[in-house]
């Protein structure tokens, strides 16, 4: 797509794009959601700097992409806030764990997983440090062999939410290959934090199948790493990627608030 109202620079050759000539603090134009549309399917994750954003900023941006949900899990590291769309995600000198150490994409365990999430972050350590890593499922997919293609096709997983979230969290099976329902492409739809099994292999291949595909999918030939700087938002496509958060910082502080778009089907095979 020719994009006229914003300016688009992808930052790696399989993911992630940053968005320059675009005011989030303010409604946006027709012309102006359209390219970002656009753009949030090209590059399946986009990056924003120096946008001093409230909750209202937040939650009318991505509302352009859909209706906003909450977080599925029942214990979680994020807090919620005095909006329930919208969730802290604050960590310092007192913190014992932060939110999504191992690549994964938000919230899988779902019967309907979220379409996007968006994390803005106003506060960020000092010297880098609190970088967020995002891997392109549909190049992990291109790069498997023929004949793993073959042998993937029809095959489901469970995705266990008590894993991550504790008890009364959901648990669902979703089609290891499934194609994305705007850009049509093919990808892998697993994931280190959720995936528990394939349902339709004996335990041990499946087990050696799994761990190939988390390794797979975790390999840094698929990925982009972006560096926070303060009021910066990442907003990424939980449908065709995934991502991690790095936890180099400690004592210092990176607090920020997330919304999620929520999903509008669940994964459908490829």
């Amino acid at each position: 797509m020719k994009y006229e109202s914003i300016t688009v620079k992808p930052i790696s050759p399989h993911i992630g794009a940053e968005i320059g000539n675009i005011d989030l603090t303010r409604p946006l134009t027709d012309q102006e959601v359209k390219e970002l549309r656009a753009a949030f399917i090209e590059y399946q994750v986009i990056f924003f700097r120096d946008q001093k954003i409230s909750f209202e900023d937040q939650i009318r941006a991505a509302e352009y992409f859909g209706s906003l949900g909450k977080h599925v899990g029942v214990n979680t590291i994020s807090k919620t806030t005095d909006n329930p769309l919208v969730r802290k995600f604050h960590y310092d000198e007192t913190s014992k764990q932060i939110s999504g150490e191992n690549f994964h994409s938000d919230q899988s365990c779902a019967a309907i997983p979220p379409l996007g999430s968006m994390l803005y972050n106003h506060t960020v350590p000092p010297h880098g440090g609190g970088d967020t890593m995002f891997a392109s499922m549909y190049a992990a997919y291109d790069a498997l062999s023929p004949r793993m293609k073959v042998y993937l096709e029809g095959l489901t997983a469970t995705h266990d939410g008590t894993r991550v979230f504790g008890p009364g969290t959901p648990i669902s099976s979703h089609p290891v290959i499934v194609r994305h329902p705007e850009s049509g492409k093919k990808l892998i739809y697993v994931n280190t934090d959720f995936t528990s099994h394939i349902n339709e292999l004996p335990r041990l291949e499946g087990e050696r199948v799994l761990k190939f595909l988390v390794d797979h999918c975790n390999k840094p030939e698929w990925t982009c790493r972006f560096r926070w700087e303060p009021h910066s938002i990442a907003f990424w496509d939980n449908r065709c990627s995934h991502h991690k958060a790095i936890w180099d910082y400690w004592p210092n502080v990176r607090s920020g608030f997330r919304v999620q778009v929520e999903g509008r089907e669940a994964p459908v095979a490829g």
